[in-house]
């Protein structure tokens, strides 16, 4: 069974626009089906761990600065900031802002008390526009910054050109812990939601990780996410998750694009 809390949604829901992340998560195990994982979440304790929920506009502050300690050291941010020193109040501000634009789409989840956050885009949701895309232009704004912008800017319309336009698909933007909350299973338990909701509904997921591969995207919908890290492949893995695409970033770390189908298309 699983504690997590919010409505049901439709799949022709659209939601705002978002751009590429990168994810450091544990792992958990899960039963499986076929080699696909089954996301049937084992009860937890609601006194010793927090509930998971819809996230909502209060709550943006605090997981902002959860995701800038998450990804304090992630390759991409590395890369996009790299002197340390900035690194800290750009990624809080950056990913402010992105929770803003992902919010509208309802499918933000966040422990009750803030160490973890899943940010998703639903189906049709995940391409960006130039309006969201000017947004984030802000967290380059320190004069050391400005010259990394066009190399990142790159960067990012390269990921979303890789991004596959069909079929229909859930985004997994980010997912992130709270560094001192890491090893807990908290990640596996804010993808449980959308997850259950895409086995629900014969729907498939994608995101980027590692090693090629092919996947079966023939009538599914999937989560898609770009990974900066190849030891979180095998994480994904267990959720059925598959290697479809490795990406390298332009003078930078190596991205990885992963592809997840309903239990019903692998039976």
């Amino acid at each position: 069974s699983t504690i997590w809390a919010g409505r049901g949604r439709s799949l022709n829901s659209v939601g705002s626009s978002i751009g590429p992340a990168s994810l450091g998560m544990e792992p958990q195990a899960s039963a499986s089906r076929g080699g696909v994982a089954l996301i049937s979440f084992a009860a937890v304790d609601v006194h010793r761990e927090p509930a998971v929920r819809r996230a909502g506009s209060g709550d943006v502050p605090a997981l902002a600065g959860m995701l800038a300690r998450a990804f304090l050291d992630d390759p991409v941010a590395c890369w996009a900031w790299r002197p340390p020193a900035l690194r800290p109040r750009a990624l809080e501000r950056f990913q402010a802002i992105r929770l803003g634009q992902l919010l509208a789409g309802e499918e933000v989840w966040t422990a009750e008390d803030h160490s973890c956050a899943a940010l998703w885009a639903p189906p049709g949701g995940w391409k960006s526009s130039l309006l969201a895309d000017v947004a984030l232009a802000p967290c380059f704004g320190h004069p050391r910054l400005l010259a990394r912008m066009p190399l990142v800017a790159a960067g990012w319309l390269g990921l979303e050109r890789r991004h596959p336009p069909a079929p229909l698909h859930y985004y997994l933007a980010v997912l992130g812990t709270d560094p001192p909350c890491q090893g807990r299973g908290l990640g596996s338990r804010l993808l449980a939601p959308v997850l259950e909701q895409c086995d629900r509904d014969g729907v498939g997921a994608y995101l980027e990780s590692s090693n090629e591969g092919k996947a079966n995207r023939q009538g599914g919908i999937g989560a898609y996410l770009e990974c900066s890290r190849e030891s979180n492949i095998s994480f994904y893995e267990r959720f059925g998750f598959k290697v479809i695409e490795e990406h390298k970033l332009p003078c930078g770390p190596m991205m990885w694009r992963m592809w997840r189908d309903p239990p019903s298309l692998t039976k």
